[in-house]
């Protein structure tokens, strides 16, 4: 069984989050959900993302290494949308990672915002929606194609529909079929790393 950190987006981690977290539990993993806005849930984006700037972005990326520095390094690491990007700098620069799954939005793996190289035998999967107006409208979707492309292990799967937030199933962007086929496609992932 895999242990995975995961780490929540721009709304906080909402029930709906920890409801996805425990379906990965049902399945026997150990999912750890720190949350990094200690408590504070927003009602959109714009106000989850005021705060995020408010605190310092790079303020709350070093206390997701904080949580992942007091686990094991046999981590898988999972983020959606802004938990994203800290989910994927934990892969690709913490020793020992066993895989990283991004929800929501990819940083590239070269050029100016990149982490450096993706690391060798670190599988990833990335998952989105086909309209999503962030992770296709601001060009995650072609961040995410380059990690398919150079990464030896790497899947991107992309799902029907327009929404950013579509397997958090406290918000009215969910989408319970497209989540459904989701959480399939992260336990078979979880299984093999």
């Amino acid at each position: 069984m895999a242990e995975v950190l995961m780490f929540h987006h721009a709304q906080g981690l909402t029930p709906g989050l920890v409801a996805f977290a425990d379906e990965l539990r049902a399945a026997g993993h150990t999912v750890h959900t720190p949350d990094l806005f200690d408590g504070q849930t927003f009602g959109s984006i714009d106000e989850g993302m005021a705060f995020i700037k408010s605190q310092g972005f790079e303020e709350l990326g070093k206390r997701g290494g904080q949580v992942a520095d007091a686990l094991p390094q046999e981590l898988v690491y999972a983020g959606f949308s802004f938990g994203e990007s800290i989910a994927q700098r934990l892969a690709q620069t913490r020793p020992r990672a066993r895989g990283a799954l991004l929800f929501y939005s990819a940083i590239p793996i070269s050029g100016e915002w990149a982490f450096g190289p993706w690391p060798d035998g670190v599988p990833v999967q990335i998952h989105g929606m086909d309209n999503d107006p962030y992770f296709v409208g601001e060009g995650d979707v072609e961040a995410a194609r380059e990690i398919v492309d150079k990464v030896e292990d790497a899947e991107l799967f992309l799902y029907p529909g327009d929404q950013h937030y579509f397997s958090d199933s406290s918000l009215p962007s969910y989408d319970a079929e497209a989540t459904k086929l989701l959480i399939t496609r992260v336990l078979a992932f979880l299984d093999r790393v």
